[in-house]
């Protein structure tokens, strides 16, 4: 939507800061009644449901700002977009896909009632009461929402497997918009939270170097099956004079170990990962790469040769 003029009226302010979407006592306020109906008669606005408002013409599709808007005013007062969709909202990347819009609202309010008004034709919107939402948990904006790190948690909670919800813990500290602490913070006041152990692992582990769940996966293939844990996201100066980063490096035995996920399969990426690999040859450090699908699908096969480089290495059990 086009960012009004300075001397815009406040209905168009108001439309531009919600997308579009707004209450029938919003537009009121703004306009007469008569004014409101004859909108909705003529088709230049849509009702969406009892109360709910947007204006554009009917059979429009929703765009993603647009159903967030929807979501929180139809729960009403109090109501903030929360979950998956609040990370969306304040940044988070990624082809993420959820089957309803989170809201939270006050532990009062009777979710029956509020799914009376939920409209349809648009994703589902999940009411969620809670007790307690404090000030460090909310944040302004359009619309409002929980905070980043609260939003991870609850999506990590309500996520439908064990994998999505570190990855989406995982994609939030890699993508710098929150740091494990911050969510672990949040995880400490939420002692009733589900996959709070899992949650607990991941974000130990992302504070431990590793950057992706290939990197966390294999981590934890070690601890499984007592092989030494190594060291994630390690930095080292190229003969080039640049940083570079190693998914897996244990020092002791100056063993080297790639993760390769689907970007290594692109042409560019695979010419340059082969030249990295070489310097890695040449400075006198053994190199193992793997696929995310083998650390995830064949552990056999990478504990073994792990083990294997490990030993030959000078590793001991």
């Amino acid at each position: 939507m086009r960012v009004p003029r300075d001397d815009a009226s406040g209905l168009e302010w108001l439309l531009f800061a919600q997308s579009g979407v707004l209450t029938w006592a919003q537009a009121t306020a703004e306009l007469t009644p008569a004014r409101v109906r004859h909108l909705l008669a003529s088709g230049r606005w849509q009702r969406v449901c009892r109360g709910l408002l947007r204006a554009a013409p009917a059979g429009g599709p929703f765009d993603r700002g647009q159903q967030w808007w929807v979501a929180v005013l139809a729960a009403g007062e109090g109501a903030v977009l929360a979950g998956l969709a609040a990370a969306q909202a304040g940044g988070l990347r990624g082809n993420w896909r959820y089957e309803a819009v989170d809201v939270l609202v006050p532990h009062q309010r009777r979710a029956a009632d509020l799914l009376r008004r939920l409209p349809l034709g648009l994703p589902a919107v999940r009411v969620r009461r809670v007790r307690e939402l404090p000030e460090t948990d909310r944040q302004r904006g359009r619309p409002d929402r929980t905070s980043m790190a609260r939003s991870l948690v609850d999506a990590a909670q309500w996520a439908r497997t064990d994998e999505e919800a570190q990855q989406i813990l995982t994609a939030g500290c890699q993508q710098r918009r929150v740091t494990a602490a911050e969510v672990g913070a949040v995880l400490d006041r939420m002692p009733r939270a589900r996959r709070r152990r899992l949650i607990r692992e991941t974000l130990r582990d992302v504070a431990g170097g590793a950057e992706a769940l290939s990197e966390i996966d294999l981590i934890r293939l070690c601890r499984r099956h007592g092989l030494p844990v190594p060291d994630g996201q390690e930095r080292r100066q190229d003969a080039d004079g640049r940083v570079r980063y190693l998914d897996a490096y244990w020092r002791p035995w100056r063993l080297h170990v790639e993760v390769d996920g689907a970007h290594h399969l692109d042409v560019r990426h695979w010419a340059a990962d082969l030249r990295r690999q070489n310097r890695v040859w040449i400075e006198g450090d053994r190199i193992l790469r793997f696929t995310a699908f083998d650390v995830r699908h064949r552990p056999a096969e990478v504990v073994a040769q792990l083990r294997a480089a490990l030993t030959a290495a000078g590793w001991r059990p």
